[in-house]
């Protein structure tokens, strides 16, 4: 009976202590192989948070990339990448836009931009392509800009994964912004 109060008490111990120990101030947790990361914002440019894409950046249109505008990353970036993905895709997350090797002083990119090393997109192509989701229906396409401590060495042509790949340990910031658009 000893042994089993004594399991008891070592056990309930061990779990107070795993729990904090009563102790009610959170403990910042980073997952393993990440960095802590800084936000910065998106400025400008032809896409704004919550606010509709031009039908002229999409299928229905001319179907070139956005001006995208950010302010400066933090300090410590040496490189600057962008993923643009529809998560509300039938098939899941569609990758519209691969982008990687921009220079930290970059603070912007123009309409119809080819900057930087290209990664595929989901379309078979390399590049921006556009939004395109079903007909009736409204999705919401996620931009995000990566702000790495390393260049990542991504090449032209590479997939969102190797990416994501090169990029996990060294992002230092990140920017997002959704922005919805319907198909005619």
């Amino acid at each position: 009976m000893r042994v089993l109060v004594a399991a008891i008490v070592t056990v309930s111990l061990l779990a107070a202590a795993a729990c904090g120990g009563g102790d009610d101030e959170a403990v910042p947790t980073t997952p393993t192989g990440a960095t802590s990361t800084t936000s910065f914002t998106f400025t400008g440019g032809d896409v704004s948070e919550g606010e509709p894409i031009d039908p002229r950046f999409s299928c229905d249109g001319e179907n070139v990339s956005p001006a995208l505008a950010w302010e400066e990353p933090p300090v410590g970036t040496a490189e600057i990448a962008l993923v643009v993905d529809d998560p509300d895709a039938p098939g899941g997350s569609f990758i519209h836009w691969v982008v990687a090797g921009l220079p930290p002083e970059e603070t912007s990119l123009e309409t119809g931009s080819q900057e930087g090393e290209q990664g595929a997109n989901d379309a078979g192509g390399t590049g921006w392509t556009g939004p395109c989701p079903p007909s009736g229906e409204t999705h919401g396409y996620v931009f995000t800009l990566y702000a790495l401590d390393a260049e990542s060495g991504f090449q032209t042509g590479g997939s969102v994964d190797d990416l994501r790949e090169a990029i996990d340990g060294h992002v230092i910031g990140e920017a997002r912004l959704t922005a919805p658009f319907s198909h005619r």
